[in-house]
């Protein structure tokens, strides 16, 4: 099934991007040291946006089927760009915490889908992306 997303140019390196089943919409805006004013996500903040989020949403479709508890939980995510040879994403690291008491297979188990989610396996291999478990830790606040 493929989903419709279309994208505006505003002006001034803002565009807005429309969610074809919803219409749920949200802007993007170039990064400070990318001529931008960094007033939203830029599109490479999307990238681990969805990284994040597509790590927590599969996890939790398999917490649900277990009973596993999730809610509280936190993905953090850092981008870090070079610029040498071409300007591009160079690291993703994640940290994940879980702040329940799981069980070890249980945390396995969550750890192997977290991995498997449909945006890591399609990022370039040249990223870095270490990831960080942090289990029965409350999740830290930003």
């Amino acid at each position: 099934m493929a989903v419709e997303i279309q994208v505006a140019y505003q002006g001034q390196l803002r565009c807005e991007a429309s969610h074809g089943p919803s219409g749920a919409t949200f802007p993007t805006d170039a990064p400070v040291d990318n001529h931008g004013k960094g007033a939203s996500f830029s599109p490479t903040d999307l990238v681990g946006t969805a990284l994040a989020a597509c790590m927590m949403t599969v996890m939790g479709i398999f917490a649900e089927r277990k009973g596993i508890p999730l809610e509280g939980s936190t993905i953090k995510v850092e981008k870090h760009m070079i610029a040498d040879p071409q300007r591009r994403i160079a690291r993703l690291p994640v940290t994940i915490t879980i702040p329940h008491d799981i069980e070890e297979k249980h945390r396995k188990a969550l750890e192997r889908t977290a991995l498997t989610c449909p945006v890591h396996q399609s990022l370039d291999p040249r990223i870095e992306i270490p990831i960080e478990f942090r289990w029965g830790a409350p999740a830290a606040s930003s």
